[in-house]
């Protein structure tokens, strides 16, 4: 029986002019998985071109491909680092390569490059039903931690007062500047951890904005944001929380007041936060004002590279997810 040629070259840089084939990539494989898991009716619709815009640019040099012997797209891994927070994702094998070891090979060429960026954390998301990528990713070194739970909450259309700057309203320098204190203060907490790139690429790119909760000069929380539709050819109807730092509870609790306030200016029908539930009581927070839960997703870190926490009451959401 005629089988196909198996070559497959890579990694090399994956390139904005690829969003096409990526997007096409994406949505076959992630599809295929769904089906895998029992779930024949979902379809998984293609992304929003500029959300890959935006992952690419983030990644840089960590937008991984790996193409056939046609030339065509046969696998990718896109991985991240802020500061010292390594992550990858989404990546992906075309269904008709998969089981020939081409998954192994992604996963280690994103935590090579990750390990020569000098992070000390190198993680993950799965769905928790997907057993056999559970096991895959264990086999690789990776071992579960707990959940990041996307929960929505419905939005009022109208705006709610409260001080905080939308610093999307600021001019340029000024912007800036509160982007230096949201690195300095996060660095403070967890050394090394910066979300710069991510605040000026979603400002750049036109895709959100950065809420702050302002103090004595400096700030106690903040929170980037995406509010452009997430598939491709649908009109957007939530905000989608990115990174949140807040130094306490009463001050998470605003910063959800400030992000809601934001959907209602945009028009948008709900806020979707995609928390980590080990910090149970932003958790609690979310569930007893109204949110409800969507999705699961397991964190998943490499021996050696674990994520740190904050303590004391503070609350940081970090997502690895685009």
């Amino acid at each position: 029986m005629w089988q196909p040629d198996r070559v497959v070259r890579g990694p090399r840089p994956l390139v904005e002019a690829e969003i096409g084939a990526l997007n096409r990539l994406f949505a076959e494989s992630f599809t295929d998985r769904y089906r895998k898991d029992g779930l024949v009716g979902v379809r998984v619709p293609q992304l929003n071109p500029d959300v890959w815009r935006y992952a690419l640019r983030d990644a840089g040099e960590g937008a991984l491909a790996w193409a056939d012997e046609r030339g065509e797209l046969v696998a990718f891994n896109v991985a991240h680092h802020s500061g010292v927070e390594g992550w990858m994702g989404p990546l992906a094998v075309r269904p008709d390569r998969q089981g020939l070891g081409l998954g192994k090979a992604i996963i280690q060429s994103a935590v090579e490059w990750l390990v020569e960026q000098g992070v000390r954390v190198i993680g993950l998301e799965t769905m928790p039903r997907t057993v056999e990528n559970i096991g895959f990713y264990s086999g690789l070194g990776f071992a579960p931690g707990y959940l990041t739970i996307t929960l929505t909450g419905d939005v009022e259309q109208r705006a709610v007062r409260g001080r905080f700057l939308r610093l999307g309203e600021l001019p340029p320098r000024e912007r800036a500047g509160w982007f230096a204190r949201c690195r300095d203060t996060l660095d403070a907490l967890l050394p090394g951890y910066d979300f710069t790139r991510e605040l000026d690429l979603t400002a750049t790119l036109a895709l959100g904005d950065t809420v702050v909760i302002p103090a004595d000069g400096g700030l106690v929380g903040f929170a980037l944001y995406h509010s452009v539709p997430l598939a491709d050819a649908r009109g957007g109807d939530e905000l989608r929380v990115l990174k949140l730092y807040a130094e306490s509870a009463d001050v998470f609790d605003r910063l959800i007041v400030a992000l809601e306030s934001c959907a209602a200016k945009l028009k948008l029908r709900r806020v979707a936060v995609r928390c980590q539930t080990v910090y149970r009581a932003a958790y609690r927070a979310l569930v007893g004002r109204g949110y409800r839960v969507r999705w699961t997703d397991l964190r998943m870190c490499l021996e050696g590279y674990e994520e740190p926490l904050l303590q004391h009451g503070a609350v940081l959401f970090s997502n690895w997810e685009i």
